[in-house]
């Protein structure tokens, strides 16, 4: 009779083998032998917690008697991979045949010889293909499956994805009969309710999770001792420098109270120790690493403004190393869930200022982000990736953040491209990217067209590929002829000052970008006349576009450009906008202002001019210079301001006012 996969199987003990108690007697006096601390009853070797489910004990060798031909086997996760269940079925004689192991991330549960190809005997259908599989699937022994991990459960419930039997590790039953999960609850549960036997190694390393992270014995059909340390992690080291330019990026993006999903990425979990003088950050990930662990020490990660799971660091996997593991046993700071749990729609869009940071290996220039494959190969998974980039999309003052490195490891190619190179999918949808971070600064794409992304993603290129990006990227259409490209340094995060004006508003000065044309047109048409007039010394109706530009795409070098910005980082309000352009004849720059109305007479015009001064001054030049008409007493007052030495001069149709620094 085949069985309905619609419906989920009646559960039901598989009985322990004839002779399974004599068995494991003999081999325990064997272990022993004739030696003076030989136990009396061999059972008393068994950890105490396992000697009222004796019957159920027996070796891997034995267990893995139970996978049947044409059986589907799920293989427990992470740092919570069975080793011993996995290599006692590779070594199986004879093999059972068309077995398929089903698995998320592993560790060492695929064989490979000196030369570091899979040497697997077993077929292997994986959501993520990380080192352990990464050659099985080159060649052709396992199959990757591009889904997110978070949807496997529904279709191991339906029988879509058919489990038969499950391989998991867990750690000593409690005096209730309980096991726990330990650091890998994820996709487990789900199995274990679909399978037909459930193997578990059993080992005394395993912490024990708080959360919805136990199973009970009886669901358990063979129990196989082990006692090995649990597996650890160590993510590999990047480029200092790298790392710590987009963890500032990061940072400065990342509010006081918010939520955080950090995943896997090397890069994003480094970033994580700048952020501590942050405040009361929460913690809803799929997965934890070593990475909270200073942020915990430090009093940062209170989960205070959560608006689920108050308190709580929610998971549902860890990877890191025994003194991550030491901190999670019986700790109720965390709870472990099930990844469809964790990964909810609902539940992750409800949390407070969601910030969710993606690890990506390129992007092209509309917003397409490839994050599985990089030089042509499958490379990790879609994992949660999706359901934390939409979650957090939707959360109130919520941040979906994609980060990488500007360049390929070897520094010879740019990972932002014109268009995404042949094999490398698209893991994330243009729709679906708001926030993008290099070394070299952030972009902001939600809502923007093509023109704009662009524009964006070249300010944040390593400078040595911005010409070319630029270049190709008018040759696909996506830039007018008129655009120009003059910004080739990394974007100055020090020069960026909050303000405090006389009536008590903040605003945050900061340099201009391309992107800031949109927004300094928007200034423009608020200035009465007789301000644009005073500013153009011309009746201006309105901008071009490479008038604009001349406002906000400048090379800082003898053209610099400040903005005053009001709102949040992705919708930001330019309510002024400072300038100054350096004749290299005498080395004074030439002055001019843009103050929205409703922003003046407050001291926005003098903080200004201290802020353009003070870099002027740093960086070289004499002092600045500005023609200003003879009844606009506000600017001349104004141009007077940065410097001891002033000079006012009285022209034909205007006054000059030079200060030197």
């Amino acid at each position: 009779m085949i069985e309905d996969l619609d419906e989920p199987p009646t559960p039901r003990e598989t009985p322990a083998r004839p002779g399974a108690l004599a068995r494991l007697a003999s081999r325990l006096r064997e272990r022993f032998g004739g030696a003076p601390d030989a136990p009396a009853d061999p059972l008393a070797a068994l950890p105490a917690a396992l000697r009222p489910h004796a019957a159920k004990v027996c070796s891997a060798a034995e267990a893995v008697q139970d996978v049947r031909s044409g059986d589907h086997v799920f293989v427990g996760t992470a740092c919570a991979t069975p080793r011993a269940l996995v290599a006692a079925l590779e070594a199986r004689k004879p093999l059972p045949q068309d077995v398929e192991l089903v698995h998320f991330l592993t560790d060492h549960a695929l064989p490979h010889d000196a030369q570091g190809q899979a040497t697997t005997r077993l077929r292997h259908r994986s959501f993520f293909v990380g080192a352990d599989v990464r050659a099985a699937v080159k060649q052709g022994l396992a199959e990757y499956v591009p889904m997110s991990i978070a949807r496997v459960p529904g279709l191991m419930a339906i029988g879509r994805i058919p489990v038969d039997v499950a391989l998991i590790q867990v750690s000593l039953p409690d005096e209730f009969g309980y096991v726990s999960l330990g650091v890998s609850v994820d996709v487990i549960p789900a199995a274990v309710a679909r399978a037909r036997v459930v193997i578990a190694e059993v080992n005394p390393a395993m912490p024990r999770s708080m959360g919805d992270s136990t199973l009970h014995v009886d669901q358990l059909h063979r129990l196989v001792p082990v006692d090995t340390p649990v597996i650890e992690y160590a993510h590999p080291g990047v480029p200092e420098q790298v790392v710590e330019q987009i963890a500032r990026y990061i940072s400065g993006i990342i509010d006081d109270g918010s939520t955080l999903q950090i995943g896997l990425g090397r890069i994003t979990n480094e970033a994580l120790k700048y952020l501590a003088d942050r405040k009361d950050l929460g913690i809803h990930s799929d997965v934890i690493t070593d990475a909270i662990i200073p942020l915990l020490e430090k009093g940062i990660l209170t989960g205070r403004r959560k608006t689920q799971q108050r308190g709580k660091i929610v998971c549902s996997f860890a990877m890191g190393s025994r003194r991550l593991y030491d901190l999670i046993d019986r700790n109720p700071l965390f709870s472990f869930q099930p990844i469809e749990t964790v990964c909810h729609p609902v539940a992750i869009a409800a949390q407070h200022r969601m910030v969710s940071v993606t690890q990506a290996f390129a992007i092209d220039l509309t917003g397409q982000v490839c994050a599985d494959q990089q030089g042509g190969d499958f490379y990790s998974g879609i994992a949660a990736q999706g359901e934390f980039l939409r979650g957090a999309s939707r959360s109130e003052g919520g941040k979906p953040i994609i980060c990488l490195a500007s360049t390929e490891d070897d520094a010879q190619s740019s990972r932002i491209r014109a268009v995404l190179k042949p094999g490398e999918g698209v893991t994330v949808a243009r729709t679906d990217v708001y926030y993008v971070i290099t070394e070299y600064g952030i972009a902001y794409l939600f809502g923007k067209s093509i023109r704009e992304r662009a524009v964006a993603l070249i300010e944040i290129a390593h400078p040595k590929f911005r010409a070319e990006l630029f270049e190709q990227a008018q040759a696909l259409g996506y830039l007018p002829s008129d655009q120009t490209l003059k910004n080739m340094r990394a974007y100055p995060v020090e020069e960026e000052k909050m303000i405090t004006l006389k009536d008590g508003r903040t605003l945050l000065v900061r340099p201009s970008a391309s992107s800031d044309g949109e927004a300094i047109r928007q200034l423009f048409h608020r200035l009465p006349d007789q301000d644009v007039y005073t500013r153009f010394f011309r009746t201006v109706r309105g901008l071009s576009n490479k008038e604009v530009q001349r406002l906000c795409n400048v090379n800082f070098e003898n053209e610099v450009a400040f903005v005053a910005a009001a709102g949040p980082r992705e919708d930001p309000q330019i309510v002024a906008h400072a300038c100054y352009f350096i004749d290299p004849s005498t080395n004074l720059a030439e002055t001019a202002f843009m103050v929205h109305p409703q922003w003046q007479g407050c001291g926005l015009g003098s903080a200004l001019q201290q802020h353009m001064a003070a870099h002027a001054a740093a960086n070289g030049v004499r002092g600045f210079m500005a023609e200003i008409l003879p009844d606009n007493a506000h600017m001349i007052h104004l141009a007077r301001i940065g410097g001891a030495n002033v000079n006012v001069e009285k022209l034909r149709d205007t006054v000059r006012v030079t200060v030197l620094f």
